[in-house]
């Protein structure tokens, strides 16, 4: 273990956001979302069991039995956490390893716009933090629940798997809860956390339509529900909740959507002029116009209402990735890799405004 925990420690050391391993070839770190090689010694078969058997949690092992594969959070003193998976390819053991930060960042750190701390602070209802795989919506949510518990006497009851950041108490009472240690399935703590006497559910992820009905049942109640979802643009959020439901019970959850959502704010990474990463927002408000488009079921529409919702603190990937680009964060080469419309940010970048109907808005 000694091998294993210093590879951990050189990858946080060199600022590696990702480790994989796996047996027979070198280990890999993701530094800056390149995959870059590291020289150590190639793990072995009996090296990769014993590391196995080591890092997996005693509750977890029936399941990595049964299933071939687990989620965990793994802990090394003066090192870090990390989230890991461990599953089996070609019947061998791979980890996918991913450094959660000790400390969470703040808003201002995270480069995060102020109507998101506005939704942070909302009284009641849904808000969720979008994206696909790394694109740091566990870390914003981690910064929204911190926002709350500095600021705010609260109680907040997180459902994780695993837990990643950990929360100290300050203004606010967390009790964080882990799906296989602490509680046996999600859908049994979510049967039960209104029980707990919350006012702010944090749900690691929102996966089907059980989680998402506990959720709105919440919101309905006077919580505050927070949450993640892999989508890849805001409005696509709206979709991929339905999507949860069958046919027949689609309008009616979308009309309690239409009460209960506060907003949707979806992240994509961009690399920095410097070398880091910051992440481009488009964040969608649920404003009287977005609410009344949500209950006439105009979803086609939302990304015009996003575009022209400046206001009410919305905007689009290209609204955000122009502003990047012009602060001189990013570059606009970068920016139109990430551009939903590339061809309209182009455009932009020459002066040249166009709304998604084509009319020229300024």
């Amino acid at each position: 273990m000694e091998l294993f925990n210093k590879i951990l420690k050189i990858a946080v050391q060199g600022g590696a956001s990702d480790l994989h391993i796996k047996t027979g070839t070198p280990v890999i770190f993701r530094i800056n979302r390149e995959l870059v090689a590291v020289e150590c010694p190639h793990p072995t078969t009996d090296w990769m069991n014993r590391v196995v058997e080591n890092i997996v949690p005693i509750h977890m092992k029936k399941k990595l039995e049964e299933e071939r594969e687990v989620d965990f959070s793994y802990f090394v003193p003066e090192v870090g956490r990390f989230r890991t998976n461990l599953f089996q390819q070609r019947g061998q053991w791979a980890l996918a390893m991913r450094h959660v930060k000790a400390t969470v960042p703040s808003f201002e750190q995270l480069g995060l716009l102020e109507s998101i701390k506005t939704l942070a602070e909302s009284h009641r209802g849904i808000v969720l933090v979008a994206g696909s795989t790394g694109s740091g919506k566990s870390t914003t949510l981690a910064a929204m629940i911190e926002h709350i518990n500095s600021n705010f006497k609260k109680h907040i009851i997180t459902l994780e798997d695993p837990i990643e950041f950990v929360f100290e108490d300050n203004q606010s009472v967390i009790e964080q809860r882990e799906i296989g240690l602490d509680t046996a399935t999600f859908h049994g703590a979510l049967k039960h956390v209104l029980r707990q006497d919350p006012d702010i559910i944090m749900l690691g992820e929102m996966r089907d339509a059980t989680t998402f009905t506990a959720a709105i049942s919440a919101a309905d109640t006077g919580h505050l529900v927070v949450s993640t979802l892999h989508t890849t643009t805001a409005a696509q959020s709206i979709t991929r909740i339905l999507d949860f439901f069958k046919a027949d019970d689609r309008e009616q959850v979308r009309r309690q959507l239409a009460g209960c959502l506060r907003g949707v704010v979806c992240q994509r990474m961009v690399p920095t002029v410097d070398g880091k990463m910051t992440p481009a927002l488009e964040i969608m408000i649920n404003s009287p116009l977005i609410k009344k488009m949500l209950e006439e079921n105009r979803l086609d529409k939302l990304t015009v209402a996003i575009e022209t919702g400046g206001d009410d603190g919305m905007c689009t990937f290209n609204q955000s990735l122009f502003n990047l680009v012009k602060s001189g964060r990013v570059t606009e080469k970068e920016a139109l890799s990430k551009a939903s419309n590339p061809q309209a940010l182009e455009m932009n970048f020459k002066g040249i405004f166009l709304n998604e109907g084509g009319r020229i808005v300024g």
